[in-house]
């Protein structure tokens, strides 16, 4: 496989990855204040997502690729609210162990890299596109 078409494989798979990555940091924000719905139940619970290599038999490039989603498993947040349902026996409910700020960081982040991708698949396109004009020109 050519060099132009092992970069788009490459970018494209940065791309698919990034998109499961904001998805799932927008799951966390959405739920970042999801309790359960019964005295002490577990509330919801924050996910994450574990990126790694895999390589492309054909290209002999190395993709990225989501090898796993996670949860977790640090301690949920207590907080005083004792008109809540899923309030104990004492007014402490469960809160998600999702920390917004952590979440937007992460957002941007997965944002950046995805436009990096996208900018990687815009100048490859190009590429090609002036290689098929050079070649169509000197026929």
């Amino acid at each position: 496989m050519d060099p132009l078409s092992a970069a788009l494989k490459i970018a494209g798979s940065g791309l698919e990855a990034q998109s499961t990555r904001l998805r799932v940091v927008s799951e966390n924000i959405a739920n970042a204040r999801s309790t359960g719905d019964t005295p002490g139940a577990e509330p919801y619970r924050r996910k994450t997502v574990t990126f790694g290599a895999e390589l492309d038999k054909v290209s002999g490039a190395d993709l990225v690729a989501v090898k796993r989603l996670g949860e977790d498993d640090s301690d949920f947040i207590r907080e005083f609210d004792p008109g809540n349902p899923a309030a104990d026996e004492r007014g402490y409910v469960k809160m998600p162990n999702v920390n917004v700020l952590i979440e937007m960081a992460d957002m941007r982040e997965a944002n950046r890299t995805y436009e990096a991708n996208l900018q990687t698949v815009k100048q490859t396109r190009d590429l090609i596109s002036s290689t098929i004009n050079l070649l169509k020109a000197s026929q």
